[in-house]
């Protein structure tokens, strides 16, 4: 993905978000394109058409903060996707910072990554579902409920079994994540967000090409060009042994280059979940596991 091409077509997918009576302008009339024309923005960020025309198709290579504050308020953006408007207006700034110094980050984007032991033991001793992900959404770790609950993984070779991978690729997901519509527009989010982060990840773009080319909701979600950043919220599942589990869950980012992230799941209080959850704790310390059910929970 082309840096500027990014920038572009961020602008151009906001900018198809907001429509003139949003913005206080007046509407009305035939229009070819949705939201706003390249006319309307630049009037409301205070620019040129000429300027922003020449923004929009990456021919005006460094826009001052000002000129992206005027268009990050003119598109109403949020602090994230603020963010990621000056991330991608400074495509040399974000490779200076991931090239320099080499260390493990640079593994991170080329090569397998590995946990620390230590953390492998703490998950260990964590009670509820816990994970170590990378960024790309790459499973680094579970501890033993954590698999008894995402079983469709839990064979996989550390690294090798990616969420958003089997959220748009797998038709089992489906049915496992209650929520799939939403979590799988908050995975484009975030993903989009990473990429924005660290254009030199190579194995990211590839990961985004296949699933672009491989899942229509996927590319279509994409050229939305909606970013997100989700820390923490609640989560449900359909497990096959023990039907429907809903869990809050907190999302840390582990310090280091290696660009990992500590996710927990609790489960909701005074609800099924909370003795679900104790019958997958024994499960995980048990080897003679119940088969799965027949019948899903609705």
């Amino acid at each position: 993905m082309d840096d500027h091409d990014g920038f572009g077509e961020f602008l151009q997918a906001r900018r198809a978000l907001v429509t003139p009576e949003s913005a206080g302008l007046r509407g009305g009339g035939r229009r070819r394109v949705p939201g706003l024309r390249r006319e309307e923005l630049a009037q409301l960020a205070g620019i040129s058409v000429e300027y922003y025309q020449r923004l929009e198709q990456g021919r005006a290579r460094h826009p001052s903060d000002e000129v992206l504050d005027a268009l990050a308020e003119a598109l109403r953006l949020d602090r994230v996707e603020r963010e990621h408007l000056h991330l991608l207006a400074r495509p040399g700034q974000r490779r200076a910072r991931a090239a320099a110094p080499k260390s493990a980050a640079t593994s991170a984007a080329t090569g397998p990554v590995t946990v620390r032991p230590e953390l492998v033991r703490m998950l260990a001793q964590v009670r509820v579902p816990a994970m170590v992900l990378s960024d790309r959404l790459d499973v680094l770790a579970l501890n033993p409920v954590a698999k008894r609950l995402f079983v469709h993984g839990a064979a996989a070779a550390p690294g090798s079994w990616n969420l958003a991978v089997f959220l748009f690729l797998d038709p089992v997901a489906r049915e496992f994540y209650v929520e799939w519509d939403r979590l799988a527009a908050d995975t484009v989010g975030q993903l989009r967000a990473t990429a924005g982060r660290h254009p030199e990840d190579r194995r990211l773009a590839g990961l985004i090409d296949r699933l672009r080319a491989e899942s229509d909701t996927f590319h279509r979600l994409w050229s939305r060009a909606d970013v997100e950043v989700r820390t923490h919220g609640t989560k449900s599942f359909r497990h096959p042994a023990v039907g429907t589990l809903t869990f809050t869950y907190e999302t840390l980012d582990l310090s280091g280059p290696e660009r990992q992230r500590l996710v927990t799941l609790t489960p909701v209080p005074d609800g099924p979940t909370e003795a679900a959850l104790h019958l997958l704790t024994t499960w995980a310390t048990d080897s003679a596991v119940p088969p799965a059910r027949q019948t899903q929970d609705a």
